[in-house]
């Protein structure tokens, strides 16, 4: 069997930079907080949490007063740190810096739209830590919408800026906008709308989807390695089962069933954005190991 790791799938530069960060403090220090898992995958934690990194959430701050933590690339809201300085807590904020120039874009966005009585529109998932420190830039009116059937609660007849999630699919938030431009045209009769859709997908996360569909044609099975929690996993891993129906999701070695590998000469594995090379690494490792156990032995 051939084995092939995806050299476009890991960790983007957001993660990457977060991560590094960690390592340098933990090195420093030995010790570190981070606000909520620091990526989006169990393996990863648990290796750092191995260095020293101990993930705390919001309700757990006021037990840390004076200590070091760390924001993860999801951002935070202004009200975190606030809350965090007013603990006299020291903060290493590992924000994308992508995430970070979004926030400035929502709030001087939400800054103008107050004004004439508009809405902010953010395409993404209303629980995720990003989208919360998107909310927390305005306190302009703020609708998050992640399927067509949450415009409802859209009044189509006022100003509109769209925002992304930066994480989310490029194809489905045009596909989003453009529902909302057609009820916006359909509520005020007019071609002529008060209507803004910024570009705030991450590029280097759109760009995988063209070259993580060409590489599951490529092979006659796919592994996909990824953390339960992460919303760009969940995406990519659909993205990879609608050009090959044979894609498998494995958070880990300890996953993988063997008959996932039946009639397979051709093997890719590949992962999210939160997804660490060494872990696609030994996920590849595990498979040569089941694949030589079940190969007959020659007379």
């Amino acid at each position: 069997m051939q084995i092939e790791i995806d050299p476009n799938s890991g960790f983007c530069f957001g993660v990457v930079r977060a991560i590094e960060l960690a390592e340098h403090e933990l090195g420093q220090c030995g010790k570190l907080l981070c606000l909520g898992d620091i990526v989006h995958n169990g393996a990863e934690v648990q290796r750092l949490e191995k260095a020293g990194l101990r993930t705390i959430y919001a309700d757990e701050l006021v037990a840390h007063k004076g200590e070091r933590i760390m924001f993860r690339a999801h951002g935070e809201p202004p009200t975190t740190y606030a809350k965090a300085q007013e603990l006299g807590m020291e903060v290493i904020d590992a924000t994308c810096p992508v995430v970070l120039q979004l926030q400035k874009k929502v709030k001087k966005s939400g800054e103008t739209l107050k004004t004439v009585g508009g809405q902010i529109v953010i395409f993404g998932k209303p629980d995720h830590a990003e989208v919360n420190g998107l909310r927390g830039q305005t306190d302009c009116e703020v609708h998050v919408v992640q399927h067509k059937e949450d415009l409802t609660q859209i009044d189509f007849r006022r100003p509109i800026e769209c925002f992304s999630q930066t994480t989310m699919s490029a194809q489905q938030y045009k596909a989003i906008t453009t529902l909302i431009e057609e009820r916006m045209q359909a509520a005020l009769g007019t071609t002529d709308l008060p209507l803004k859709v910024h570009a705030s997908t991450c590029g280097q996360v759109a760009n995988r989807h063209e070259s993580l569909a060409a590489f599951a044609k490529q092979h006659d099975a796919i592994l996909f390695v990824s953390g339960q929690k992460s919303s760009n996993g969940k995406m990519l891993y659909e993205e990879c089962r609608s050009v090959n129906p044979r894609t498998y999701f494995t958070t880990g070695t300890d996953e993988i069933a063997p008959e996932w590998l039946e009639g397979v000469e051709h093997l890719g594995i590949c992962g999210a954005t939160s997804t660490p090379r060494w872990l696609m690494e030994a996920v590849a490792q595990r498979v040569a190991n089941i694949a030589k156990a079940t190969t007959p032995r020659k007379a």
